[in-house]
């Protein structure tokens, strides 16, 4: 299974996901915006349609790409939940190193 917060941190990734938060867009549209090929933007927006964060609808020889509010829901959870568990070993960290400080000084 695929870890949804190092999919959506990889560079370009996290560049399409900012484009695509101003509205739906075709690959030839996001394609613009890099100096990478067409086709390592549409194999970045698989990937991120595969772990649920873009969806895909083809329309004549277009496909669009949306964000999926249900995927961004996801991310920002797992991106609070890294966080407060990160913030809370480094509490931990700081109050053991006091601690351990505290007792060297008697």
């Amino acid at each position: 299974m695929l870890d949804l917060l190092e999919v959506a941190s990889e560079p370009n990734r996290r560049r399409l996901l900012q484009l695509l938060g101003s509205g739906e867009r075709t690959v030839s549209e996001l394609s613009e915006n890099f100096s990478v090929s067409r086709s390592a933007i549409s194999q970045h927006l698989l990937l991120l349609a595969e772990v649920g964060l873009v969806s895909a609808r083809k329309e004549g020889r277009n496909r669009f790409y949306a964000l999926k509010q249900d995927g961004m829901a996801r991310l920002k959870a797992d991106i609070d939940s890294f966080w407060t568990n990160e913030l809370d070993l480094l509490v931990a960290e700081a109050l053991a190193l006091n601690s351990h400080s505290l007792q060297g000084d008697s």
